[in-house]
């Protein structure tokens, strides 16, 4: 089953850049400059401030008719009715995900620098693959490097959209998506702007429109198990 049509820019909301009371305005004014999906991401404790947050996250992003991924947790996705989940290699499965949230929701996976990981997650029924870092990054100043030639690898090997992560910024996110990407995910290049609602149009720029004119195109497949 073809995967679904995930393009533009994707939006990190890390909770790392964004102080607690500042999340949803952040977003709604990324969002403003044409951010086409966002992720909750929180490597911190979920206290009660932040889950409030986030409700109000969720409630922003169906008003605007934007998804809303989940970064690491299941659990989370499910109590907020959140479009997906995005899982990296100490997280569960795309299997485990498919018997929690179920076929119609968004799941994605980070596979670094790593083509054989993307076409495990492929072949598990993940809807895209995320890979990165691909330049030095503030967010993850450790992070793997990829390289761009493994976009030209993985747009030939597989029938999925592509992520790219890392350091990316308006100057440099043109050769990424000649490489392959369908989508630039970025945190701080969007959320340390004083102006993020620019900062986001400098991304969304470097897209060119999609074919029936929208910025983002979602049909959930009904899916098979593989």
């Amino acid at each position: 089953m073809k995967a679904p049509a995930l393009r533009g820019l994707y939006l990190i909301a890390d909770t790392g850049w964004l102080a607690s009371g500042r999340l949803v305005a952040a977003v709604a004014t990324a969002l403003d400059g044409g951010g086409a999906l966002v992720q909750y991401r929180n490597k911190a404790a979920l206290d009660a401030a932040r889950r409030d947050e986030l409700w109000q996250l969720a409630a922003l992003c169906r008003a605007r008719g934007v998804p809303l991924i989940v970064n690491d947790d299941l659990a989370l996705a499910r109590e907020i009715g959140a479009d997906g989940v995005h899982l990296g290699r100490d997280d569960a499965t795309v299997a485990e995900a498919r018997r929690a949230l179920g076929d119609r929701v968004i799941v994605g996976a980070s596979c670094y620098n790593r083509l054989d990981l993307a076409q495990a997650a492929a072949r598990a029924g993940a809807d895209y693959v995320a890979f990165g870092s691909f330049f030095p990054s503030p967010t993850k100043p450790d992070a793997v490097r990829a390289d761009p030639d493994l976009l030209r690898r993985a747009r030939a090997a597989l029938d999925l959209p592509l992520a790219a992560i890392g350091g990316i910024t308006p100057e440099n996110g043109a050769a990424v998506l000649e490489a392959g990407a369908d989508m630039l995910a970025v945190a701080s290049g969007v959320f340390t702007a004083a102006d993020p609602a620019a900062a986001a149009r400098a991304y969304t720029r470097l897209f060119a429109p999609a074919k029936n004119g929208d910025r983002f195109i979602f049909d959930p497949p009904v899916r098979g198990r593989i």
